[in-house]
């Protein structure tokens, strides 16, 4: 009985938040189409056979049975028309301002979202300096306890994740830390220290969060999926010490082994079995400073909630470019299948929340890029009309959408099966 509840409740959150994600992404086309006055034959929630309908004026409102997407179906979309109320009769930048405000409201929604939950729920780390640890950069170079730190290489720190992410990528160079002091500027060149650790590329769960000494998953070309571990083997020794269970024990064993291969026993439908495996070796550095909670005031909330949403922001950016360089593969993208696992596993409202934020930036920034069948595809094709000052023919302009529709159900299909693999 329990399961079956379960599964309805998930099942709810799944069709609720992508079905709303849907609503305001269709909506922002659909009210930007009627402010300039385009006829709108039809507003849809899903796609397939259609279970509930009404007609309004001109539009028909429908709810269909696959709850995967939607349409805005305008006059003169499709096919040309020089109708009163056509999209095609329309200037060229309104025609782009209607393709482009399903991305842009998703955008939005997902950052006032983002940035609700982290004002309200967030404890944020200041860049000012609460202790030193011994052994490292830092107190070796003489920063102590209150110093605040404003720029690092000249690069401006206004959040302490930017600390974080600077000397992260400093590959132990030296770097120029600009750091106030009793109302004064001081200058100090410190050298990160370097701090190894290894990695077989499993993952045991987050830490206080159903976390165990069970492999939850394995990343794909990774010395623990090379020499056989799976999804679903439970690790009860490292390097002949027993771990008990203890997730911790685990990952610090692991992470700070001092032997070229790790030795793990695990168990595996009853049967104990060995493994050698050689990890990877992971350099990281850091400065050794610890920080303090900033005050809980209006002022710092919205101060370090505006910049923690700005670089989530970019950082979303960032890893649709990384798409493109090949520095994601494609055993990482998550599709519907994947979106829905996670959205079925969130514990809470905030967590729900949150990830209807990234979902929503992330479908917005996905529907921007310049793939026909997607808005920025389509507005490519403006922008060419608009030089060109006359439209592709109409036969190309389909083709281009067709082959790009095609593109599209092929990695829809290809990071499906990865996603559906990920849950087995």
């Amino acid at each position: 009985m329990i399961s079956v509840i379960s599964f309805f409740i998930n099942a709810i959150k799944i069709i609720f938040l992508l079905g709303f994600l849907v609503l305001i992404h269709e909506g922002g086309h659909f009210l930007v189409a009627k402010f300039f006055k385009v006829r709108v034959n039809e507003f849809s929630l899903g796609f397939g056979k259609i279970l509930f309908q009404k007609q309004r004026k001109e539009t028909k409102y429908c709810i269909r049975m696959i709850p995967l997407g939607g349409f805005v179906s305008m006059e003169g979309e499709e096919e040309r028309s020089n109708k009163e109320g056509s999209f095609s009769e329309l200037p060229v930048l309104k025609r782009i301002a209607i393709v482009a405000a399903g991305a842009i409201v998703n955008i939005l929604f997902g950052i006032i979202v983002y940035f609700s939950v982290v004002a309200i729920s967030g404890n944020f780390y200041s860049t000012t300096v609460l202790d030193i640890v011994d052994g490292y950069s830092a107190k070796e170079n003489g920063i102590v306890s209150g110093d605040k730190i404003l720029k690092i290489d000249n690069k401006k720190v206004r959040i302490n994740s930017d600390i974080t992410d600077i000397v992260s990528a400093s590959n132990g160079k030296e770097l120029e830390v600009i750091i106030e002091r009793n109302g004064e500027e001081k200058v100090f060149k410190i050298n990160p220290t370097e701090v190894i650790t290894k990695t077989i590329g499993i993952y045991l769960g987050e830490a206080n969060k159903n976390a165990s000494t069970e492999v939850k998953s394995i990343y794909n070309n990774s010395p623990a999926k090379n020499e056989g571990i799976k999804t679903g083997d439970n690790i009860i020794a490292v390097n002949g010490i027993e771990v008990l269970g203890d997730y911790e024990k685990t990952i610090e064993l692991i992470k700070n082994t001092d032997t070229e291969k790790v030795h793990l026993t695990v168990e595996r439908e009853n049967k104990k079995i060995d493994f050698e495996i050689k990890p990877i070796v992971n350099k990281s550095y850091y400065i050794g400073a610890t920080f303090g909670i900033v005050d809980n005031n209006m002022k710092d909330k919205i101060y370090y909630s505006f910049w923690t949403t700005a670089r989530f922001s970019v950082s979303l950016i960032d890893n649709v470019k990384q798409i493109f360089t090949g520095n994601v593969g494609m055993d990482q993208l998550m599709g519907p299948v994947g979106i829905s696992s996670t959205v079925a596993s969130t514990e809470s409202i905030s967590e729900f929340v949150y990830l209807m934020a990234l979902i929503s930036l992330s479908l917005g920034v996905t529907n921007l890029l310049p793939i026909p069948a997607l808005d920025g595809g389509k507005i490519i094709l403006l922008i060419i009309e608009g030089i060109r000052k006359k439209p592709l023919k109409e036969n190309v302009e389909i083709t281009i959408q067709l082959i790009g529709f095609s593109l599209i159900i092929l990695l829809s299909i290809i990071v499906s099966y990865n996603d559906i693999m990920r849950l087995f």
